[in-house]
């Protein structure tokens, strides 16, 4: 493996934390129109509220390493997407804003807040889902195109419906009866809608499968999705919530790292390949001894805030 490989995994490694970290809180506001009791709200709020500003630390992560690591990727990406990613930027802020807030709100403002947690947490959902399928939807002769293609929307629906299921996951295990039944039912659906979903991308991008296919990596991770979407069934089907949230973790999981087979060596299909795209080896060096230090202090501190704020909200 060259240092452009190691730089590569790094950023690939911050994304995967990000979406499985800040995913499971964009999915407890998601699932605010369905719990409708002060109760179960102050409970789902306070299941996240300590934790889920350190989940942006892995965010700022991936864009300063790409902005280092791989310039003219960066260049290319916040050039044509520039306008979502300000969005998703926006409504993360605003996710913030009604979360650090809602317990000192009035009653009648905390609704408008509820609402906007719900509506924000949807929309940067969506736009994470829909700025990855532009990139899988490029073409060598037309490149990256900003639209409302088939790809990105099934993409963008896809990640709202996955993180939903994270956050059905979350607060089973985390609040527990008060939640159990309808969150329960929710998960049902998240799960049959996010298989439907992953299988319309799957067909509509068949060569990034093929090719992960091609590589022994790449078997093992399209072979292990399927494991998880079997085993996520029987964990639904037998009441297993902390089992269920570790099946989805590791199916996003896998699924990113079939993703990655697929692609290689393109960080952009057909438009930067990750050797030519690379920071001098100076560069690499530099920022991979930091990422080295910082990335292990950052899990460890996710770690000690989860042990922390472990058990059920009550």
């Amino acid at each position: 493996m060259t240092l452009a490989d190691f730089s590569a995994l790094a950023l690939l490694l911050s994304m995967l934390i990000y979406v499985l970290l800040d995913g499971t809180d964009l999915g407890v506001g998601m699932l605010f129109p369905w719990f409708r009791e002060e109760s179960q709200r102050r409970r789902m709020v306070n299941s996240i509220l300590p934790i889920w500003d350190a989940n942006e630390t892995w965010l700022v992560l991936l864009a300063g390493g790409m902005f280092a690591l791989f310039p003219p990727v960066y260049s290319l990406l916040f050039n044509t997407l520039c306008g979502p990613v300000f969005a998703m930027v926006l409504a993360l802020f605003l996710r913030g804003l009604a979360l650090e807030y809602r317990a000192q709100a009035q009653e009648g403002f905390r609704h408008w807040l509820d609402r906007l947690m719900c509506a924000s947490s949807a929309l940067a959902a969506f736009l994470q889902g829909w700025c990855a399928g532009v990139v899988f939807s490029a073409e060598p002769q037309r490149g990256l195109e900003i639209g409302f293609s088939l790809t990105p929307l099934l993409c963008g629906l896809g990640l709202m419906v996955i993180y939903l299921l994270l956050g059905c996951c979350w607060i089973r295990w985390r609040i527990g009866a008060d939640v159990e039944e309808r969150a329960s039912t929710l998960a049902w659906l998240c799960w049959v809608l996010s298989l439907v979903l992953f299988l319309s991308v799957l067909l509509l991008n068949r060569d990034i499968w093929m090719t992960a296919w091609q590589r022994w990596p790449g078997k093992i991770a399209v072979a292990l999705i399927f494991l998880f979407w079997l085993a996520q069934l029987l964990a639904l089907w037998r009441g297993r919530a902390t089992w269920q949230l570790a099946l989805t973790l590791g199916l996003i999981s896998a699924v990113f790292v079939g993703v990655a087979c697929g692609f290689y060596p393109w960080l952009i299909p057909w438009q930067q390949d990750l050797h030519r795209s690379a920071a001098p080896a100076a560069t690499q060096s530099f920022v991979l001894i930091g990422a080295a230090i910082v990335m292990p202090l950052t899990l460890l501190y996710h770690s000690w805030a989860f042990w922390v704020f472990r058990g059920r909200m009550r």
